[in-house]
């Protein structure tokens, strides 16, 4: 046990003054001829020896893990800089030191001497609740340094908060555990202090926050009080007063008070006085103020307060909202209140999570040893985004769903980088045996698929989303309902996203940001089962033998995998555009209705959110390979051919960048081929003449869905390149007229972002970016051509323009039908069934069994943006489709892009005698009702 003096000590060290010169080094800067000398524990033997042997012992026992950035400082030698905790701890300022020393950080536990401010501190470190602060309870240190900075205006001092966690579990209400490790003003006793070093040492946290420079801190502070001040003059008078006194007091020089009382008139803004008493409000204020944003970082990284399960399911169903649905209920079924609020419980009782912060720590450290296994790494791009918005707004996660292994992994880094992890909407199919509990104690609240129609199960539903929105409780949900089969995103379902809205209307609380979150990977578990089920198998169950079976993938290889966390999206800013105002909904009711302006709103922000993840994409090795490889004659190129391609396609994404969020894989183009052959998706076919690269053994379907992952990111170019290789030469303003036509549909299906109405200046900058690159020709009066024939720029062309064709042919195929069938005779879910069962055929006999020709979901978003833009109609008893001679005109544009011979073939496919589509329509009725005969 180490004397209690000597741990007295560690706050006493000398500090050097300034006409010391033993100690000062040589090169010590000056500010006006005085040297800053920062004082270092060894002129203190005894402090000196303490110090190594407690930070020895701290050292064994505690193994920290750095959360965050670390702080970037100017290359400023006259800054004072001080790192800001808010309970005084030994530990804890043991602690930093050994951190600024690991990391190289100015030291903390140094004395500094700055003779010509007049400071003398013997550490770096300000204690916001220092035992030594009496009275009013103020900081000592930030107080002398406060006076310091208010009366020499060329002082610089940066504070760096700085955040320690003795553990990450939330802390539970109202629990023996959280008043055991409570934090309050009193120096933290010795039993404290030893159980956080002996329980919570190996799960220890630090984090430094931004440097936030004290003067700007102050001014701000007294701009803030200036409106409310009526007395500044007075204030300023005092000031001068008191000032002239101190001076007085020391040495009567009477250029010295000239020197403050001008600096006083010449800084207006510092309407305190400089003395102890004078400023106590200002450093009361600063105090609070770092106190609060201290708070919020550590609720950012903790989250809120948990309550008991069952306490929050009582909550939750005798809240007022609940019991109004409850009364609702028992009057429209006829049953007791009795029976309808058990009914509400049982609802409560699947849905809530169960959080256990064992269950966290398990699968923190099983997980970490999973991604080694699966992954060469886990890229993260943008994070700090997220970090910086955590504090001060309710975080709204809305990834894109790419695999089950998405729950996991965001949740993952999001914990592993400092942050609370989201409570996650998940669907009930994953509440297996062993996998549904272990989830819902981690991170997932369960949901039903379908529940349309079931008013309570929904007001239990929206009351526990407004619980935890108004807990502060970040949230995760997967915007588009279930996981993309093609690897292009799917339409947005604005459930929950509503649900999140009608929240806010309610009750306006932390402001609400929504976060778009790209997920990206390079090979994918489910892969073959997706290809399956797009064919027309059944989907697969989820199950322990399911979960089992992806076990024994584990010893491949899966690549990287990426999450880019896109720009955020305020929901105040869709209010102020839709004119939603804020609280405009009854706060004890989830019945409400959601008006045509807060309606319309959800829908905007569902495309935008779809739009922002893909302007985050992660333009990968092996997406870049697909999209290569997949455009090439029968899916092979030669080895060097395929080398310039790839580079090809990351200059034109680099001169051009589809937003300011992609990223694009920095890899040479060989790095690349060489990749992509280790991954087993390609292979090498040596030959005399030169190597061969082709894609591997039936993995074209599956190349397909990365390609389509980054397909948007080069649709407009490969459409451009499509107009100019298929028709060798073309006017640039009708080039530009058909793009505007066929713009909105690529536009529905892929996400993109360009706004209609700048459309024109957005296709001359991709036609530039082709013409910079020597893939297009522009001759006079402004006609484009392809470049010669021989020519490897015009090879590059040809694969360019290829990736396009296959949307284009869905869409002719789709409208070659409506017109074959004639207006008012087909449905839309038929004209889907019956595009459905012709992609297959096409696909089987065509185009080497892609997948994209008969994926459901484009030809849905084919036919919305037909709706939307009013060249079908649909009956709204009925379903039938109706149009007119417009469909035709659509057709007509599609000469231009397509092959006739592939025209032909379409047209083809699509011609169904009257027979053959009532037989379609006949087998597709009894499939359904089979399938859900089985979920029944």
């Amino acid at each position: 046990m180490i004397p209690k003096f000597l741990k007295k000590r560690i706050f006493k060290a000398p500090v050097v003054s300034g006409n010391t010169p033993a100690t000062e080094p040589s090169d010590t800067p000056k500010i006006d001829g005085s040297p800053i000398v920062p004082t270092p524990y060894t002129n203190a033997p005894i402090n000196q020896l303490y110090r190594k042997i407690s930070g020895q012992m701290l050292d064994v026992a505690v193994k920290p893990k750095l959360l965050g950035e670390l702080p970037e400082f100017d290359q400023d030698d006259q800054t004072l800089r001080f790192y800001v905790l808010q309970d005084y701890s030994r530990s804890n300022s043991i602690l930093i030191d050994l951190q600024t020393q690991e990391h190289k950080l100015p030291p903390a536990l140094v004395g500094v001497n700055d003779s010509a401010h007049n400071i003398k501190e013997n550490a770096a470190i300000i204690f916001l609740h220092h035992p030594h602060a009496k009275e009013n309870q103020l900081s000592p240190r930030l107080s002398r340094l406060v006076s310091a900075v208010l009366q020499y205006p060329e002082l610089k001092v940066r504070l760096v908060p700085v955040s320690i966690l003795w553990g990450r579990a939330p802390e539970k209400e109202d629990s023996l555990f959280k008043l055991l490790t409570t934090d309050n003003w009193q120096d933290p006793s010795i039993t404290k202090q030893l159980f956080n070093i002996g329980v919570m040492g190996r799960d220890t946290f630090v984090q430094f926050h931004p440097p936030q420079d004290l003067r700007a801190l102050i001014n701000n502070s007294l701009k803030s009080d200036d409106e409310e001040s009526v007395a500044s003059e007075s204030i300023i008078v005092n000031l001068k007063e008191d000032v002239l006194k101190d001076i007085d007091s020391k040495n009567n020089d009477s250029k010295e008070k000239d020197s403050a009382i001008k600096n006083i008139d010449e800084a207006p803004n510092y309407a305190m006085v400089a003395s102890a008493d004078g400023n106590r409000e200002l450093v009361r204020s600063l105090q609070q103020q770092l106190t609060i944003y201290l708070d919020k970082q550590r609720a950012s990284m903790l989250g809120p307060d948990l309550s008991d399960r069952r306490n929050l399911v009582d909550k939750l169903i005798y809240s007022p909202a609940i019991k109004h649905a409850i009364e609702a209920e028992a009057l429209e079924t006829g049953t007791s209140n009795r029976e309808a609020r058990i009914l509400a419980k049982s609802y409560a009782n699947e849905m809530v999570n169960d959080y256990s912060h064992s269950i966290v720590r398990g699968f923190y450290k099983f997980l970490t040893w999973l991604w080694t296994q699966l992954y060469d790494g886990v890229e993260v791009h943008h994070f700090e985004r997220v970090r910086e918005l955590a504090a001060d707004y309710e975080l709204i996660y809305v990834p894109c769903h790419r695999s089950h292994v998405d729950y996991l992994l965001l949740s993952y880094v999001i914990y592993k980088r400092g942050l609370s992890i989201p409570y996650v909407a998940a669907g009930d199919n994953l509440d297996v045996p062993v996998l549904g509990p272990l989830l819902r104690g981690a991170v997932a609240f369960y949901i039903r698929r379908s529940f349309r129609g079931n008013a309570l199960y929904t007001a239990v539903l929206r009351e526990y989303m407004h619980t935890l929105i108004t807990r502060h409780t970040p949230i995760e949900y997967f915007i588009e309902g279930g996981r993309s089969r093609s690897g292009r995103l799917l339409p947005p379902k604005m459930g929950m996203l509503a649900m999140t809205v009608h929240s806010q209307l309610r009750q306006t609380n932390k402001p609400v940001v929504f976060i778009p979150t790209y997920i990206g990977y390079e090979r994918i578990m489910e892969g073959g089962t997706y290809i399956g089920e797009l064919k027309g198998k059944p989907k697969e169950s989820e199950s322990l033998m399911g979960l089992l079976k992806v076990g024994r993938k584990i010893e491949r290889i899966f690549g990287n995998v990426h999450l880019s966390f896109g720009t955020p999206l305020h929901l105040s800013e869709f209010m102020q555009k839709f004119e939603v105002p804020a609280n405009s909904l009854p706060a004890d009711r989830t019945d409400t209705l959601l008006d045509d302006k807060a309606s319309a709103m959800v829908d905007n922000i569902g495309v935008k959110v779809m739009q922002h993840i893909n302007k985050a994409a992660v333009v990968t090795p092996v997406s870049l390979l697909s999209l290569v490889l997949l455009s090439a004659p029968k899916a092979a190129l030669d080895e060097e051919i395929c080398r310039e391609q790839i580079a090809l396609y990351q200059g034109l994404a680099q001169q051009l960048p589809y937003s300011d969020d992609t990223v694009i894989t920095d890899m040479t183009p060989q790095q690349i081929i060489d990749y992509g052959i280790k991954l087993k998706l390609i292979e090498r076919i040596p030959h005399i003449l030169g190597d061969i690269i082709q894609v591997a053994g039936k993995q074209a379907a599956l190349l397909s869905y990365f390609r389509n992952n980054i397909l948007h990111v080069f649709i407009l170019l490969s459409f451009l390149a499509a107009l100019v290789a298929r028709n060798g030469r073309i006017d640039r303003r009708r080039l530009s007229s058909i793009a505007e036509q066929l713009y909105p549909f690529l536009q529905s299906e892929l996400f993109l972002y360009y706004s209609a109405h700048g459309l024109a200046e957005t296709l001359n900058k991709k036609l530039d970016n082709l013409l910079a690159h020597g893939l297009i020709v522009e001759l006079d009066n402004g006609m484009l051509s392809i470049p010669e024939s021989n020519s490897r720029c015009y090879q590059q062309l040809q694969v360019l323009a290829t990736p396009v064709e296959q949307s284009l042919e869905r869409y002719f195929m789709t409208l070659a039908l409506l017109a074959q069938q004639g207006s008012g005779n087909l449905t839309e879910n038929e004209v889907v069934d019956l595009c459905h069962l012709l992609g297959q055929r096409l696909s089987v006999l065509y185009a080497d069994d892609i997948p994209d020709f008969f994926d459901r979901a484009l030809f849905t978003s084919f036919l919305g943006a037909l709706t939307r833009l009013d060249y079908l109609q649909k009956e709204a008893e009925t379903g039938i489709l109706t149009f007119d001679q417009r469909i035709n005109d659509i057709a007509h544009h599609a000469k231009y892009v397509l092959r006739p011979e592939m025209m032909q073939i379409l047209q083809q496919v699509a011609s169904l005698n009257e027979e053959e589509i009532a037989h379609a329509i006949t087998e597709i009725s009894n499939k359904k009702q089979r399938k859900f005969g089985r979920k029944r």
